[in-house]
């Protein structure tokens, strides 16, 4: 149903079952029955071999492979956007979870801790993937090529598969970095062996994640080359774009020049907006898609687990909106819904006004969030569907998804400029930020009356707040603006009173595991922790 390299990610992953667990070791190899000497003999064994790396971002496991069993997480829930999305959304204005599961309340109520057990699968599985892609780019050297004699034609899609592997890792350690701060770190140039890895600060960390992405984007296919659902110049100059500009969080020094830099390549690059917004979060998303510069590719046959869109939209309907609406029919989890504050933003929620407002406001649905526990204490969310763009159903769908999940999209990297000119960086313009500020509002209303003639840097946000809602990025944005701790801005259950309160400047980063403090003692907790 998807491309060709997806369905070679079911088969890696099945292997990925048998690997061991990088619990304490960051510089372990995978192990399997199948030794690199077989796996690497050609350029299709590379190819499968880089599929592997990609699948490991759409499936799971039951092992410590997929911060399974081992972590106290099951498989079922050790999917990467799964884990990413509780932690990016839960503990903000955007989501709220009604249910008591390890670790779920911690979020909405702001009191995790070291022990959190979404926390810990999240840091593993980032781990996994980093450990995934510094095997292969071991094996991918140049001189192991010539060793097994690819050359050629061969030789050069390797050098390709070997970039895209460091753009992944690279993706991971940013995703550690914004939420771990300094955690542990290696290469594929780290010796083998039983040495515990040392810890990286943020800052170092921003400067090796802001290199590796500077170097390995020449490297890269050209945008739009690529085969769907792989990296190509593009997604590294996105990565970059959002980098640089959280840098004033992650480093100290602001760097909206270099974000408005690479969001300008990125916009040259041939991108455009999806005509119709709901078509980005539809099953049939991967087709004839201007605008997604790169997704997590899901497939309902291929990629069968209870993470991912499958996640993001069952857990979004309940029996009173009607799965089969949504294209999972034998699904409804009624576990997510939104606060009060995502609505209200929008004024007319309705979706007749501005298009991008997608609630289910229906039956016993009350706007205001006033409990916990009820999941019609608050609207749902519709935005994700596993229905096509015509409104189909999948043939087979039941309760899995085949809706891909846009990590970088163009709608993202034209809010990064608009977002690092208000904020004063140069080599942009006001009035080109106002071009795509209102051509994100004109696709959003249908035509031009939802424009305007000018917007202050708290309009961006509420910008970013319609346009981006429920694609993980709300804990990173509020941070950025200074919005996340403290008690200037309150939403329902912050700090967990229905009201709101302050929470402790320490939130802005995540604790290490305490588990892995424990085991390495090259570690240092984050403070607070």
């Amino acid at each position: 149903m998807k491309s060709k390299i997806l369905k070679k990610c079911l088969l890696m992953a099945l292997v990925a079952g048998c690997l061991v667990s990088c619990t304490k070791d960051l510089n372990r190899v995978p192990i399997n029955t199948t030794t690199d000497a077989v796996a690497y003999t050609n350029a299709a064994g590379y190819k499968e071999g880089l599929a592997k790396v990609y699948g490991s971002f759409a499936t799971t496991g039951s092992s410590g492979a997929s911060s399974g069993d081992i972590h106290g997480i099951d498989a079922g829930t050790s999917d990467f956007v799964r884990l990413y999305w509780n932690a990016q959304e839960l503990p903000t204005d955007e989501a709220l979870c009604i249910w008591n599961d390890p670790g779920v309340p911690d979020f909405h109520n702001n009191n995790w801790t070291s022990n959190n057990v979404i926390l810990l699968g999240l840091y593993y599985r980032s781990i996994y993937q980093i450990t995934l892609a510094n095997t292969f780019i071991n094996e991918a050297s140049d001189a192991n090529l010539t060793s097994r004699g690819i050359t050629g034609s061969d030789a050069t899609n390797v050098r390709y598969y070997r970039a895209e592997a460091r753009f992944l890792r690279a993706y991971q350690y940013w995703v550690l970095m914004d939420m771990f701060g300094n955690p542990p770190f290696v290469t594929e140039a780290t010796p083998i062996g039983k040495t515990l890895p040392p810890q990286i600060t943020r800052v170092t960390l921003f400067n090796y994640v802001e290199s590796e992405l500077k170097a390995v984007a020449p490297l890269l296919m050209a945008p739009k080359t690529n085969e769907y659902a792989r990296a190509d110049q593009a997604a590294a100059w996105a990565l970059l774009s959002r980098l640089y500009l959280n840098a004033q969080v992650y480093t100290g020094t602001a760097r909206y020049t270099d974000a408005i830099t690479y969001a300008s390549q990125v916009i040259g690059a041939g991108y455009s907006l999806m005509p119709t917004y709901k078509n980005l979060f539809t099953s049939d998303n991967n087709l004839n898609n201007p605008e997604v510069i790169l997704p997590i590719a899901y497939d309902l046959v291929s990629t069968q687990n209870y993470g991912g869109t499958t996640f993001i939209i069952n857990s979004s309907v309940s029996g009173s909106e009607g799965p089969a609406s949504f294209g999972v029919p034998g699904g409804g989890w009624a576990g997510n819904h939104t606060l009060q504050v995502l609505p209200k933003v929008f004024g007319d929620y309705s979706g007749n006004t501005d298009k991008r407002a997608m609630f289910y406001t229906g039956g016993a649905t009350t706007e205001n969030t006033t409990d916990e526990t009820t999941f019609t204490s608050g609207f749902a969310v519709t935005k994700f569907t596993n229905l096509t763009s015509t409104g189909a159903t999948l043939p087979g769908a039941s309760t899995f998804c085949s809706t891909d999940f846009p990590l970088f999209r163009l709608g993202e990297v034209y809010l990064n400029y608009i977002e690092a000119v208000t904020r004063g960086g140069s080599g942009g313009s006001a009035a080109t930020a106002l071009t795509y500020f209102n051509a994100l509002r004109t696709r959003a209303y249908g035509n031009a009356t939802g424009n305007v003639a000018s917007f202050a840097l708290s309009d961006v946000l509420n910008e970013r707040f319609k346009e981006m809602y429920w694609e993980a990025t709300r804990r990173t944005d509020l941070i950025r603006f200074g919005m996340f701790t403290g008690g200037t801005y309150l939403w329902p259950f912050k700090g967990g009173v229905l009201a709101g309160t302050a929470i402790a400047d320490f939130r802005a980063l995540y604790p290490l595991p305490a588990s892995d403090v424990t085991a390495n003692p090259n570690l240092i907790q984050n403070t607070g922790y």
